[in-house]
């Protein structure tokens, strides 16, 4: 007879299974990041998206995937670093993010595509108060796997169009677009 107090997700792997979700894992900037393959609608080539002038620096464009116009994010740039280089193995992951009441299709800019991997709750601790390279609230959890922590991204955070717009603002509430005092460090 099982204890009823007993955690039977330690002792029965389907049920640990059924407790664990499923997140593609990528990498960006040398770092693994993660996201909830649920979000996910496909991965693709690079392509050099058409620019579209008075755009944030993350903003690396739009493209036609099957006559929809897609916006395409750079990660990189978006979370405060630097544009990320376009290499061989550099994919556009095209993500539905929730803004407001409606859901958005964007593509995301990645430096690689890793895999597929289950991560149960029990193997996800909360985001970091401090000492994240991206805001803690763009952070779901972190993510315990093979003895290394994988930052699990809130897209629809990250990528909402609230989100966008914080970041497309410097300081002084100013667009970050080319030429604009906010995005030039030290002027």
């Amino acid at each position: 007879m099982r204890n009823p107090t007993h955690d039977t997700a330690q002792d029965d792997p389907d049920a640990a299974a059924a407790d664990a979700a499923q997140y593609l894992t990528f990498q960006l900037g040398g770092e693994m990041f993660a996201i909830g393959i649920l979000a996910i609608k496909e991965i693709i080539e690079y392509g050099d998206p058409t620019t579209v002038p008075m755009m944030p620096r993350s903003v690396r464009g739009v493209i036609n995937l099957r006559g929809a116009v897609v916006p395409v994010i750079d990660l990189q740039a978006h979370f405060g670093g630097e544009p990320a280089a376009v290499g061989k193995r550099t994919c556009i992951v095209i993500v539905e993010v929730k803004t407001g009441d409606e859901r958005q299709v964007i593509g995301a800019v990645v430096d690689a595509v890793n895999e597929v991997i289950d991560i149960g709750a029990a193997d996800i601790e909360p985001p970091p108060a401090f000492g994240a390279r991206i805001r803690a609230d763009f952070i779901q959890g972190m993510g315990k796997v093979r003895g290394r922590l994988v930052v699990l991204l809130d897209l629809d955070r990250a990528l909402s169009e609230q989100g966008l717009a914080e970041l497309a603002r410097g300081p002084a509430g100013e667009a970050d677009i080319p030429g604009n005092a906010t995005s030039v460090p030290g002027h």
